[in-house]
């Protein structure tokens, strides 16, 4: 294989170079920041999930209340209805909750598509300056 050297000046390959390297920076700088835009979506929307949840638990801990007074004043059918209707809403609660946590995990947040695409650009650009260094 042989290898033919580029006819431009040094310097018109060096500004070409840093032309490149600068479109490849704005490239991973507006990846980074769609892919942050919609990490805040995700944790907006899991902060609303925490805030249902906070509500469906009050409403839930009201029926439970309510059942247990009724589960204690007549132990018969009425309290225990409202005691399995509040265990469904708590668990509803419950799923909310965990749904919430999860969009708001650090690893759901960072721009992980970016840092891979950077990793990767810094290896070919290393793989790149290898190969023409030992080509000289």
């Amino acid at each position: 294989m042989s290898f033919d050297p580029d006819p431009r000046p040094t310097g018109s390959l060096l500004s070409d170079a840093l032309n490149q390297l600068t479109r490849l920076v704005r490239g991973e700088v507006a990846l980074a920041k769609a892919e942050v835009a919609q990490n805040i979506k995700n944790a907006a929307l899991g902060v609303g999930l925490l805030a249902g949840a906070a509500v469906l638990a009050l409403v839930a801990l009201i029926v439970l209340a309510g059942a247990l007074v009724a589960a204690l004043g007549h132990l018969i059918g009425p309290g225990w209805a409202a005691l399995l209707v509040g265990i469904a809403i708590l668990a509803v609660a419950g799923l909310l909750a965990l749904r919430g946590l999860n969009a708001l995990k650090p690893e759901n947040l960072a721009p992980s598509r970016t840092v891979r695409n950077v990793q990767a650009d810094a290896l070919a650009i290393k793989e790149n300056v290898s190969h023409v260094d030992h080509k000289h």
